[in-house]
């Protein structure tokens, strides 16, 4: 399997993106060749590797490739490569640009640690990496300069932050798959242009899935161009509401066939009928689960989560005299 990423940033394998950032964050810190001038060559190498697990792990399609292929599957370009950085392998971004985009700036330990604190004075020497919070760029360091001890402000060029756009989808297409092209209007070399973005939405991706288009923003000189990040979203839907891979669906009956069944019918997502037989009481709150009719599991292909119906019963608003005694000399007592 080559490099297990997810050792490597020390995270379980359903880590989530803030657990992925805070596990990069750690350990760019910790292994930046400025940060170790005695060992420059092993800490550039852990420093790159971090670099790249991070971004793996933060792409769902090149995670969606790894888990299922590893290292190698996903650098000879395994899984289709539908998406940005696909085809004959994906491209892995420069480790100094991806600790730019966090930390807001190229290498913040050009400058010694007594600069960085002004000399141990007002904070103390000993203060932690990320204490100052509230400023902006890199957590703790962010705005320095000369303000804080005449400290040096890392130089090049700087990548502009991710722009983001939300993408609704219904739970039709997030069930079956789709493909989307989105135009994009930016400037390259001070000209004006449209750009067709092709997204290649898997079946089963969930809200908050994340597809980035690398340095897809304006080009200007001095910086580096900000990625295009699309964050997916559920359109709400009239029959179903999804949890996970789970989809969960109210079924309303007559009093009649609650107490004496009957085959309910659901129209699923893909297209088909469901039925389920009925063959007990039903109360209202009961709980019937149908595996394997929720939605597809992305990282697991061919795999469904359940479709669990709810159960609500609709009684009648009156009887006649002649049907309550009827109906107490069928029903039970207790």
């Amino acid at each position: 399997m080559g490099k297990d990423y997810y050792a490597i940033l020390g995270v379980s394998k359903t880590a989530d993106e803030n657990e992925l950032k805070k596990a990069y964050r750690k350990l760019a810190m910790k292994w930046h060749p400025d940060k170790n001038p005695d060992n420059k060559e092993q800490a550039a190498a852990k420093f790159k590797e971090v670099s790249e697990a991070y971004e793996v792990l933060t792409d769902p399609q090149k995670r969606e490739v790894y888990d299922r292929y590893g290292e190698e599957g996903l650098k000879q370009g395994m899984g289709g490569g539908g998406g940005p950085g696909g085809g004959a392998g994906f491209h892995f971004r420069r480790p100094e640009d991806i600790f730019a985009e966090l930390f807001g700036g190229r290498s913040p330990f050009g400058m010694d640690e007594d600069d960085m604190f002004g000399g141990g004075g007002g904070f103390g020497g000993g203060f932690p990496f990320g204490g100052f919070g509230g400023m902006n760029g890199f957590p703790g360091m962010g705005g320095m300069g000369g303000g804080m001890g005449g400290g040096r402000r890392p130089t090049g060029p700087v990548k502009a932050k991710p722009i983001e756009h939300k993408l609704m989808f219904s739970l039709e297409e997030l069930y079956t798959g789709t493909n989307k092209k989105m135009k994009i209007n930016r400037r390259v070399k001070g000209q004006p242009m449209e750009e067709i973005l092709e997204i290649a939405v898997k079946p089963g991706w969930k809200k908050g899935t994340r597809i980035t288009f690398q340095e897809k923003g304006d080009e200007e000189p001095g910086v580096i161009p900000a990625d295009i990040v699309f964050v997916l979203d559920e359109k709400p839907h009239a029959r179903f509401r999804r949890e996970g891979s789970d989809l969960h669906f109210t079924a309303t009956l007559p009093l009649a066939d609650a107490l004496c069944g009957t085959t309910v019918k659901i129209p699923h997502l893909d297209g088909t009928t469901l039925d389920l037989t009925i063959s007990n009481v039903i109360r209202p709150g009961d709980v019937k689960i149908m595996r394997g009719k929720g939605m597809p599991v992305t990282k697991e292909p061919g795999s469904f989560g359940n479709l669990v119906v709810h159960f609500e019963v609709r009684f009648p608003r009156d009887l006649s005299d002649a049907a309550k005694q009827q109906l107490r000399g069928v029903l039970p007592a207790n």
